[in-house]
């Protein structure tokens, strides 16, 4: 039998790390030893802070080397990098060092580009406080239950904390959804992009898969 689903919610505080970089081989220097959670902050803070829109987050080293540093190309190649298809911070943290380790090659002169002082890029820490909410779920019903009640904190944490900074390997709903035997339902919310949609729009589209299921099942 399944452990009880506990819903967990999450408090997020900046700490800054008093890094900073004024140019390309500064950033890349700190890229390559700044903990994880540097790199959770500055390619997820955005959705933290306007998780009611739809979220369009470049991360903050795609806006700094495009709109600071002035090097747009370089820019829209770390725009382009999918968080989504990286499984942990480590390999999200490669493909950024390996992207702009290759455009310093291709492009040598840019590490004589800097930025005055006061324009540099300031690394920052992102601090989660993790803690139980009062609901805990042993089937589909009392999750969908849960999923109504549980704040915005909560799903981020399940969602993306749970399968990128805490490496689970996915969301902590789809590996609670396999342990109960429902593949379908888990591999369904697995394949959902939390990147293009908002907090809220995800709660709502779990929801109705959950109530397929308990539909399919004959449970009200």
């Amino acid at each position: 039998m399944a452990e009880p689903f506990r819903f967990y919610t999450r408090l997020t505080l900046k700490e800054t790390t008093g890094l900073r970089a004024i140019s390309l081989p500064q950033l890349l220097k700190f890229l390559r030893t700044v903990p994880g959670s540097v790199i959770y902050h500055h390619t997820h803070h955005y959705l933290q802070q306007h998780q009611y829109l739809t979220p369009e987050p470049p991360n903050d080293f795609a806006y700094w080397v495009s709109d600071i540093l002035g090097d747009k190309e370089l820019g829209e190649r770390l725009v382009s990098i999918d968080t989504i298809s990286f499984p942990s911070l480590r390999a999200l943290r490669e493909r950024f060092i390996e992207t702009i380790e290759e455009h310093l090659r291709k492009r040598p002169r840019l590490r004589f580009r800097w930025v005055e002082p006061e324009q540099a890029f300031h690394f920052i820490r992102a601090v989660s406080v993790i803690f139980p909410t009062p609901y805990e779920a042993v089937n589909l019903a009392e999750f969908a239950r849960g999923l109504v009640a549980v704040t915005i904190d909560s799903l981020y944490y399940h969602i993306f904390e749970a399968r990128l900074r805490l490496e689970h390997g996915s969301n902590d709903f789809s590996l609670w959804f396999k342990s109960l035997g429902e593949e379908a339902l888990a591999q369904t919310v697995a394949r959902l992009d939390p990147y293009t949609h908002t907090m809220e729009e995800l709660r709502q589209s779990i929801l109705r898969m959950i109530g397929r299921r308990l539909k399919e099942a004959g449970i009200s």
